[in-house]
């Protein structure tokens, strides 16, 4: 076996946990939709539905499947991201890694990390010689790679708030018939224990929405941080020992 195929299934080994950040996404996501369609095969989410007059439980279903989309895109980007930077460490790595570096990295596939690189050459020649200091570009790749991930930590924190709001209404709902109780009118006794059978349910169904609801929305998105995490781990260790030894050795020279 030739060194440029033991470097290419070097690369596809290393590929394979951003790939399977969107395949254990895949996997929540479909255990979490059978779980739904158990609970509404069951009546339960219905129930849920109709008992809540305020309609913050629906607004907490439709936040979330929001959110479970934004989380799909970014995690498919961070998948994307990881496969193009396992390419360019495939080409670095080759003895044609360093005329790719030498034309400006313009064979390297495009995406963030293969921008940085561009970045780390232009710098390595502004610089003309020395030690080729990448911290500020790297704090700009970060945050890149990051991009709007933390819409997770507000989709989550507004899912509970929601559920809070909910449970504040509904004991408003529950208690307010009390202060026009009349004991010996059996009618208005039995009207304002339904009243409060409703303001219950409310408080009750809207806090679970948004407590599971929550909770869902924060395991996604620790998936999603973990694998960007990930691929800026690895755009260290490419840059740091495929990249920046060659600029400073090129400029020394």
């Amino acid at each position: 076996m030739s060194s440029e195929q033991g470097v290419a299934i070097a690369a596809s080994d290393r590929r394979t946990p951003e790939r399977g950040a969107l395949l254990l996404w895949m996997i929540f996501t479909g255990l979490s939709v059978f779980a739904a369609v158990l609970l509404w095969r069951y009546g339960l989410l219905h129930l849920m539905l109709t008992s809540d007059r305020t309609y913050i439980s629906s607004v907490i279903a439709v936040l979330y499947v929001v959110t479970c989309i934004h989380c799909f895109l970014r995690t498919r980007a961070i998948a994307r991201e990881g496969a193009v930077e396992q390419r360019c460490r495939t080409i670095l790595a080759s003895p044609e890694g360093v005329r790719a570096l030498e034309a400006d990295a313009r064979s390297l596939p495009k995406g963030l990390v293969s921008d940085h690189i561009q970045s780390l050459i232009e710098k390595a020649k502004a610089q003309a010689k020395g030690r080729i200091d990448q911290t500020l570009l790297l704090r700009s790749l970060a945050d890149r790679l990051r991009g709007s991930n933390g819409f997770g930590a507000f989709a989550s924190d507004t899912l509970m708030k929601l559920g809070l709001l909910g449970t504040i209404i509904g004991f408003i709902i529950m208690l307010a018939p009390i202060a026009t109780l009349d004991a010996a009118d059996k009618v208005a006794m039995k009207s304002s224990m339904g009243l409060m059978s409703d303001g219950m349910a409310v408080a009750m169904y809207t806090t679970l929405a948004g407590l599971v609801g929550s909770i869902l929305v924060k395991i996604q998105y620790y998936m999603l941080d973990a694998a960007t995490q990930r691929v800026f781990s690895d755009a260290v260790t490419l840059t740091e020992t495929h990249v920046t030894p060659v600029l400073e050795r090129r400029n020394d020279g």
